[in-house]
This record gives structure tokens, C-alpha cells and sequence, in this order.
């Protein structure tokens, strides 16, 4: 199905529309004493021939899978996509008048989901960018996986709007070299290039030659007026176009237009223009003093273009109907996977490893993901150059192929060494809609990607993240490769659910439960030492681990003078403390907690049958920092872990000088007086 193209109107018309985007933003901004005028003045002009020719969307459902996505990667100029889904029919002008009030659907940046026809929650500048990145090669993946030769139901482009701090991060550049590699051809890009940033001018730090940054990385720009409404729509056209070479338009475009004294100018960046100089800049351009003034002729026109909307998705839904009756098996897969819901018994494939199992659970949970993998076709990722490293690559199922440069059938992505801009990819590939995405890298390099991560959680996506190499047993690399405070980092992130999980079972709970979660991210650590297996017949079973906690031994049946508290690696250290402890006459209970976050979720009462307030003697144990951990040890308790980095040696090693071993162990708690 070839997009479809509106036919252009009237220039007087089009003039007033871009006038109305232009005030209703200044407008919104002015009334709220709070925002930034400066973009949306300045890019009205392209959002009004985006809207009246190109943008194909559905104003009645802001989820339909075949629209054009749309991305304010420049998310402090949100009052104009505000401005835009009002014409759109999404909001309304009393949406528009509660800009940035609390509970208001306009928020100071778009949020997705809160804000219907919002693609993206933007914050960070460039973390937009990349995710449309993401986008675009979701549109492809998906339409290669389910489109036929007679049905094209996918496909659709991807455009996002940059402004120059998007393109000085460096995450633009990891994003636009991974996107022009895989010639993305749907990704349209228009870079507001008004050379402005907060401090003045941007070439007071910004000299570089941008089109020929995008050229080198393999992409088709353009350089135009971003005020000629001829010159962009043409630009759109060619950009749609070129289907090898994702598109950047540079727009020259002029911040603050039409304020008399503040365009151009940083103070019309991040600030109300005033009421004096807003009033000054409707006389300017000869447009009534009146406060979110929609002219009619501007109203009627949105009619007309929200019925050449329901025209063409109508039109869509009449190829749909007719594929679903030619491909019934294909197209119920497509629908499942854009909702959401995961194939009927899928749990079934979860596997089970054996007491004589000894494997490192990066290991294990490869094996584990490609269970999975097996039978949820819509599981896609990669990582970021470490694949060989992390065990995340499938080799099971439909499309077990990596992903190249126009060959997109396939579930494993190289992202190459970017994890700043792997983690935004994947936000982009969860938020198209149709998968369930994963990104992996070691856990000390959490650090270049929290930012994705944490938008993650706020957009409450269905994303995987997997850590391996998760503490200092990394060993002969060093403490620059040693992670210490990133279990409790990845922990203080609301919504994310992390799992250290202590063997092969453990982990392929951790699979599950990240699978089965559609509200939100789960991390998953893992490590790289080899681990023994749990023998279930003797410890609780492994299904508690769903819990986030669980007790894994109590000989006593509640009658334990010491309790044993530990995630991942340390279990194991925890079970052989406990074996000495009761040789010597005491009474011992372990428990396992491969994620804090889940268990601090249950109900009161079983959080205190598994911590029983009655027994103060307890140890922490965990190769990190004790962040996190303060209310559960209690005044009483001990925590055995790190309080300083690490250093480069053997992991046994390692173990003995931090004091992970049983001896160490016991030394701690006979201090304590245990």
C-alpha cells in the first residue's frame, strides 16, 4: 500500500495554519508562564506541510500499527506537537490552555502514554533520534516478517524533528551511523537549524560541517529554507523517495519567528516571550490579539484533513480485511504481536536444568532465551558488540538471521559498540509496537545506556535489558569492568524490575517473569563465572523465585536463630555458610532474593514469613555496595559485601581478599557475635 500523499492548499490557507500552530504555541507558553516559544514559532512551517501533505495517521486511534510515527526528539518544544494533535483532532483547545499544569494531558515534555497521538516520551536531546531510529527498523522487521508480495500492510515512515543540542549529544551519532549502515531508508529526519542554543549563538561550541557528518554515515541530506513551504514539501518528497538512505533535512529556520525582537535570539528559546512581545509579534505577522485564536477557515480545514485521514485508513483496513482472508495464520500473528499478547502456552517452553548443571547463568540464560525464543517470534535484539560475550543470540525459531543493510528478516540486531544509542533503539522498537525487544552489554556499561533505561520505566515498556559480568568475579579486568554500585543504580530506578538470579532455574523464571511483564522493564544480571545448579529436591523450587524472594532452606521450619540473605553468586555461598554454621549447632535460614523490587511488592504477610522481624541475627551477602539493602538487615544485621572498588585478579582471588569465601564469612559474623 503506497503512502498516501495529500494534494497541497492553498498558500494563504497554509500560511494561516502555520500562523496557528506558531501562536497557539506562544500562546500556551505565555498562559503558563513556563516553556520554550522559541522552536515552535520557528518549525511551524514544517509541521504545517507535514500535516496538511504527508502525515498518515488515524485521529481515532492514536495505536493504529500502519501510521507514520512522529518524534519531537526536541521534546522542550512540545507546545507545537501539542499545537499539532489539536489540529489533529487528539486534544482540544482547553488541552492546550492547561500546558504544563498538573494532571493536564500537555505536560512540560511529551509523555507517551499520557498525551494521545504521543509517540515518544522526549527528554534527554538525541534520545528521540535514536529511538526513531528504532522505529524505522521496527517498520521494517515487522513488514519483512509479515507482509506478502500482494499485501503491503506495513508500511509507513518514521519522521522525527532535531534540533541542534540533539545532534552536539553524542548519542546522534551513534544512532545516525547505525541507521545509515542499515539503510533506513523510512527514517526522515529534519534538523532545525536555527543556531541558537541556550548560551547564544551555537557556534560557540558548535563549528562542525553537520550535512557532511550525516553524508560520511551514509545518509541522503537536503539543505532548504525551513520557512518555504514549496521547498519542504519537495525535500518530503525526495526523502520518501530514497528507500536506501535514511533522510536528514537541514531546515535553516529562525527561532522565535515573527517576534519583532526576540527572533533569532536565545532569549526566545527557553522563556515566554512576555505579553508586550508576544502581543508585538501578532501584529507582526497580522494575526488577532486574542489569546489561542483558531481561525475558521483554519478549523474547517482540519475537518476536511481529519476525513482524508479516516479515508485512508478505511482504505487500509479494507487491504487488512483482505489479507486477513488470504494469510489468516500470518495476519493473526501480526495481530497478536502488535497487541501485545504473548502465544497461547508459551510458558510450556520454559526449561529446566539439572542438579549436575555448572554454568555461568549468562550462559544458562542464553539457552533460556532461546526456549523462548522457539516459540515468541516477536523476542528481537542484540547487543552492543558483545553477543559473543552476553550469550544473546537466537538460533531458534522463526527468522533466527542477524539483520543487514536491507536484509531485515531476522532477530538479531548488531548495534555495534553504541550502547547509548542500543538502549534508545530498543525503546524505539517497543514503542512501534510489535515486539518485544532486548538489549545486552556488561553490567558495568549500564552506565552509558541508564538514560534509555530510565525512559523505559517512565514509558513503561516491555523491554529486556541483559547485564552480564555482574560483579567483581569479572576478575583479571579490573575494577574499570567490575561492577560494584550498579545492582543498587539499576534497583533506585522506579518501574524496573531487577533480577540477579542464582542458577539456571532461577534464571529461567527471571525470563518469564521479564516476558510476561507488559507494564514496565526488567533487567536481568548475570554472571560469568560458572555456578552450580540447585538441587531443587532438596532446596524450595525455583517458581518462588517469582516472588522476588523466597526461603530456599529451613531445616528448623521457622525456627532459625540466623537468617542468610543473598542474591545471585552469593546463594551458593550462603548454602555452604549455613552447611558449617549447623555442623557447629546452629540453626540457619536461607534466603534467596533474585529481585528486591518484586519482593518488596508482596503482601506484608509474606514478606514477613520469608524476614521474620523475630530474628535479628542477619547477614547480607552480596558482591555489591549495601544500597538498597538497609531496611532488610536491620540495626542488627551484617552486610558481606563491597564498600570500594575492586581490583584485577583471578576470581577466586578476588573472593578471599573481599572476604566472599565461608571462612570469610563466618570471620564476619563471629564479629557481629552471631
Amino acid at each position: 500500500m503506497t503512502a498516501q500523499v495529500a494534494p497541497a492548499i492553498d498558500s494563504a490557507l497554509a500560511g494561516k495554519i502555520a500562523n496557528t500552530l506558531r501562536f497557539l504555541s506562544a500562546d500556551g507558553v505565555q498562559k503558563a508562564n513556563s516553556g520554550h516559544p522559541g522552536l515552535p514559532m520557528g518549525c511551524a512551517d514544517i509541521a504545517t506541510v507535514l500535516l496538511t501533505r504527508f502525515l498518515n495517521i488515524d485521529p481515532e486511534d492514536d495505536k493504529w500499527m500502519n501510521r507514520d510515527r512522529f518524534v519531537l526528539s526536541a521534546g522542550h518544544g512540545s507546545m507545537l506537537l501539542y499545537s499539532m494533535l489539536y489540529m489533529q483532532g487528539f486534544l482540544t483547545l482547553e488541552d492546550l490552555q492547561n500546558f504544563r499544569q498538573h494532571s493536564s494531558r500537555t505536560p512540560g515534555h511529551p509523555e507517551y502514554g499520557d498525551t494521545p497521538g504521543v509517540d515518544m516520551t522526549a527528554g534527554p536531546l538525541g534520545a528521540g533520534f535514536a529511538a526513531a531510529t528504532g522505529m524505522a527498523l521496527g517498520e521494517r522487521i515487522l513488514g519483512e516478517m509479515y507482509n506478502t508480495p500482494k499485501y503491503e500492510v506495513v508500511e509507513h515512515f518514521t519522521y522525527v524533528l532535531m534540533s541542534d543540542g540533539c545532534n552536539m549529544e553524542g548519542i546522534s551519532q551513534e544512532a545516525a551511523s547505525f541507521a545509515g549502515h542499515l539503510k533506513l531508508g523510512r527514517l526522515i529526519a529534519f534538523y532545525d537549524d536555527n543556531e541558537i542554543s541556550i548560551e547564544g549563538a551555537t557556534d560557540l561550541t558548535f563549528t562542525e560541517d553537520v550535512n557532511a557528518r550525516y553524508e560520511s554515515l551514509g545518509w541522503h541530506v537536503q539543505d532548504i529554507d525551513g520557512h518555504d513551504h514549496e521547498a519542504i514539501a519537495e525535500a518530503i518528497t525526495a526523502a520518501q523517495k530514497e528507500r536506501t538512505r535514511p533522510s536528514l533535512i537541514v531546515c535553516h529556520t529562525t527561532i522565535g519567528k515573527g517576534a519583532p525582537n526576540l527572533a533569532g535570539s536565545a532569549e526566545s528559546h527557553g522563556a515566554p516571550l512576555g505579553e508586550e512581545e508576544l502581543l508585538a509579534a501578532k501584529k507582526n505577522l497580522g494575526w488577532p490579539e486574542e489569546m489561542f485564536h483558531v481561525p475558521a477557515e483554519v478549523a474547517a480545514y482540519c475537518e476536511t484533513r481529519r476525513e482524508q485521514w479516516k479515508e485512508g485508513r478505511a482504505k487500509w483496513n479494507s487491504e487488512f480485511a483482505a489479507y486477513e482472508k488470504a494469510h489468516k495464520t500470518l495476519a493473526k500473528d501480526l495481530v497478536r504481536a502488535v497487541n501485545g499478547e504473548l502465544p497461547k502456552q508459551w510458558k510450556h517452553a520454559l526449561p529446566e536444568f539439572d542438579a549436575d548443571v555448572t554454568d555461568a547463568t549468562r550462559s544458562l540464560g542464553g539457552k533460556v532465551m532461546n526456549a523462548f525464543g522457539e516459540v515468541i517470534p516477536e523476542l528481537v535484539g542484540g547487543s552492543a558488540d558483545l553477543a559473543p560475550s552476553t550469550k544473546t543470540i537466537i538460533t531458534t525459531g522463526k527468522y533466527p538471521d542477524f539483520i543487514e543493510p536491507e536484509m531485515y528478516l531476522g532477530r538479531n540486531i548488531h548495534f555495534g559498540v553504541r550502547e547509548h544509542a542500543m538502549g534508545n533503539i530498543v525503546n524505539g522498537l517497543a514503542l512501534h509496537g510489535g515486539f518485544i525487544p532486548f538489549g545486552s552489554t556488561f553490567m558495568v556499561f549500564h552506565d552509558y545506556m541508564r538514560a534509555a533505561v530510565r525512559l523505559s520505566a517512565i514509558m513503561k515498556l516491555r523491554t529486556v535489558w541483559v547485564y552480564t559480568h555482574d560483579s567483581i568475579f569479572v576478575g583479571e579486568d579490573g575494577p574499570t569492568h567490575q561492577p560494584v554500585e550498579h545492582l543498587a543504580a539499576l534497583r533506585s530506578i522506579p518501574r524496573l524490575d531487577v533480577f540477579r538470579p542464582c542458577d539456571g532455574n532461577e534464571t529461567a523464571y527471571a525470563w518469564q517473569f521479564a516476558l510476561a511483564k507488559a507494564d514496565g522493564p526488567t533487567a536481568l544480571a548475570l554472571s560469568r563465572q560458572k555456578l552450580p545448579t540447585l538441587d531443587r529436591s532438596k532446596y524450595a523450587p525455583a517458581k518462588d523465585a517469582l516472588k522476588g524472594a523466597y526461603i530456599l532452606d529451613d531445616e528448623e521450619e521457622g525456627g532459625a536463630e540466623i537468617l542468610l540473605i543473598a542474591s545471585g553468586s552469593e546463594v551458593h555461598l550462603a548454602v555452604a555458610v549455613t552447611e558449617v554454621l549447623r555442623e557447629a549447632g546452629r540453626t540457619v535460614r536461607v534466603v534467596s532474593v533474585p529481585s528486591l523490587d518484586v519482593f518488596k511488592r508482596q503482601s506484608e504477610g509474606y514478606r514477613k514469613r520469608v524476614l521474620p522481624k523475630r530474628i535479628k541475627r542477619r547477614a547480607v551477602i552480596e558482591a555489591g555496595i549495601v544500597q538498597g539493602w538497609e531496611g532488610i538487615i536491620g540495626d542488627n544485621g551484617v552486610f558481606v559485601g563491597m564498600d570500594d572498588f575492586g581490583h584485577s585478579g583471578p576470581c577466586q582471588t578476588l573472593a578471599e581478599q573481599y572476604g566472599f569465601t565461608v571462612e570469610g564469612v563466618i570471620d564476619r559474623l563471629a564479629e557481629a557475635d552471631f
